[in-house]
């Protein structure tokens, strides 16, 4: 698994609500990516990607 080295954030384009994505750096320059509302500490899944497909994802918007 890819360690995750920064703190999650919310991501911009979360509304008020508190259903949102939250994001955080990875040890290889790529994101993790997780449900708000789920931790990992719980057992929740965090996915994960390389800085390439990040950039890729990015780009579409």
């Amino acid at each position: 698994m890819t360690e995750v080295v920064s703190p999650f954030w919310k991501s911009s384009y979360s509304g008020a609500e508190n259903a949102c994505v939250e994001v955080a750096h990875t040890a290889t320059h790529g994101r993790a990516v997780r449900d708000s509302k789920q931790h990992p500490e719980d057992g929740a899944p965090v996915f994960t990607v390389s800085r390439e497909s990040w950039r890729g994802f990015l780009s579409q918007f």
